[in-house]
């Protein structure tokens, strides 16, 4: 009886040593993205860089709801935003969220759209990241990216990025981020006073 309980003892022991060796590599590995995807004005990517995983890139999909062609839905959880075609169908695009306390949901609508816009980070932002510049104008290697679409009178936009790494990824302030080739595509395909819904989890 004695020696199960002390081979129980070494199995369980040798478990405990093994989960430890896995995690510390993989907590690492977190730290070290997250260091990475800090912004990082004045970076400018390449055409490599703007490749997306194949579960990011903008794509055609099924999508069952009652919302009318037109409707912007975005999946937070999912880390998608549905353009919604009618017929069960949506364009679907790889997105990047809110970083932890930052998400949020509601109905909002674009009330302005701008290529290539300038940014004005707000204090609360400067405040967390003091290198950041307090203008920079638009362009290539703006965070803001090639296009932005207003969210009503929010401080939160759907936007470009100079990041595209960051898609997938909950890093961002509150913003709505896609690659620039698919930020411009979401662009010329809504109007001002699109509707806006941002959901935290996706309907059943």
């Amino acid at each position: 009886m004695t020696k199960i309980r002390l081979l129980h003892f070494a199995v369980a022991a040798a478990c405990l040593v093994m989960t430890s060796l896995l995690a510390v590599p993989q907590a690492f590995a977190q730290g070290r993205e997250m260091m990475n995807l800090a912004d990082q004005p004045g970076y400018v990517p390449n055409e490599a860089d703007e490749e997306l995983p194949p579960e990011y890139k903008r794509t055609a999909v099924f999508y069952r709801t009652t919302e009318a062609p037109g409707t912007i839905i975005i999946s937070t959880s999912e880390r998608y935003l549905y353009l919604i075609q009618g017929n069960g169908r949506a364009l679907r695009y790889g997105i990047g969220v809110g970083r932890e306390g930052f998400q949020w949901q509601g109905l909002q609508k674009i009330s302005r759209k701008q290529e290539w816009p300038d940014w004005t980070p707000p204090p609360e932002m400067i405040q967390r990241q003091p290198y950041l510049p307090r203008f920079m104008a638009g362009g290539p290697g703006n965070p803001m990216g090639a296009r932005a679409l207003y969210l009503g009178a929010t401080v939160y936009r759907i936007h470009g990025t100079n990041q595209p790494q960051t898609i997938g990824s909950a890093v961002s302030s509150g913003c709505f981020r896609l690659v620039n080739a698919d930020v411009a595509d979401l662009y010329n395909r809504v109007p001002v006073g699109t509707k806006v819904i941002i959901r935290q989890k996706p309907e059943l």
